[in-house]
């Protein structure tokens, strides 16, 4: 079985016909260089080279075996380099997921850019249903997602916060809310909040629909949604309220729903996350690409 060292021994030699300058692109001496041939010439029982004081040559044995190891160790190397860049996330796939209209707008942008700094990688964006974001993350369906902070899990990475807006609470149009230019954190005791899918984190699900005002009086839950079109036709319907980003206003208007700003609620922040054995290049390059694209709009 041929060693790798003595195939490049032998490839270079064979290319460069001099002893001293393989020895220099092998980093190794000369006399490394002539005992690795030597054991070589010695296995095939034949002269690979003709060597004299003044020039080195290939022998008929030496060029045929030259001619028909070339191409496959060419492929070998080759094949080998892909699998580097691959791993280092040079080439390959990234499939992004999102959830709701602005989340796709965004990410577009963000792909465009990326695929810019990196043209042999390919972004397919995948939309994705709020049950399901978090599941596709975690089985690999998807490298990394658009979604809402804060996500405290330990198997999941976030990275900068993306946007912040306002929230807005979600209410009927029919709803007293609907005629006020604001509420209040403290006026949530006053409906019903709907609940996001369990699928999601617990820390995600407390921020959005908590189970008290700041005051300490006590929300009360509703029936939980699975999609977000779910959960405004929940709302539409009078099964409850829902806190919401600004941007619903302008993706989402409804004739059935009035969206009301939360006066005292802190921003709705939007980032990217994706799992923690999963940050390839690949997905720290997309991460800085939205990233950018954000903060030079």
């Amino acid at each position: 079985m041929l060693e790798r060292h003595e195939l490049e021994a032998f490839l270079i030699l064979a290319e460069e016909l001099h002893f001293g300058r393989t020895a220099e692109r092998l980093r190794v001496s000369t006399a490394r260089i002539s005992q690795t041939i030597a054991k070589l010439e010695r296995r095939t029982g034949m002269p690979l080279f003709t060597r004299t004081s003044r020039r080195v040559e290939l022998t008929a044995v030496g060029r045929q075996l030259y001619e028909e190891v070339r191409p496959a160790w060419d492929q070998i190397a080759a094949a080998f380099a892909r699998a580097i860049d691959t791993g280092r996330g040079l080439t390959g796939t990234l499939r992004v997921a999102f959830v709701g209209a602005a989340g796709g707008q965004l990410l577009a942008g963000a792909a465009e850019l990326f695929r810019r700094r990196l043209p042999d990688c390919e972004v397919r964006l995948r939309e994705a249903q709020m049950v399901d974001l978090m599941p596709w993350v975690r089985d690999g369906q998807v490298d990394l997602a658009l979604g809402t902070f804060p996500i405290d899990e330990p198997d999941i990475v976030t990275g900068p916060v993306l946007v912040s807006e306002m929230r807005m609470l979600a209410v009927p149009s029919q709803h007293p809310f609907a005629r006020r230019t604001s509420v209040s954190l403290d006026d949530l005791a006053r409906v019903k909040l709907l609940q996001l899918p369990d699928t999601l984190p617990v820390s995600l699900r407390e921020d959005r629909t908590p189970r008290a005002t700041p005051a300490g009086r006590p929300i009360e839950p509703g029936p939980s949604a699975s999609t977000f079109n779910e959960m405004l036709t929940l709302i539409g319907a009078g099964h409850g309220a829902f806190p919401v980003g600004a941007q619903a206003r302008h993706y989402y208007a409804r004739p059935d729903i009035a969206y009301i700003p939360i006066s005292d609620a802190p921003p709705l922040r939007w980032g990217l996350l994706w799992r923690t054995d999963g940050a390839t290049v690949r997905v720290h390059a997309f991460a800085e690409a939205a990233h950018d694209l954000v903060t030079s709009s």
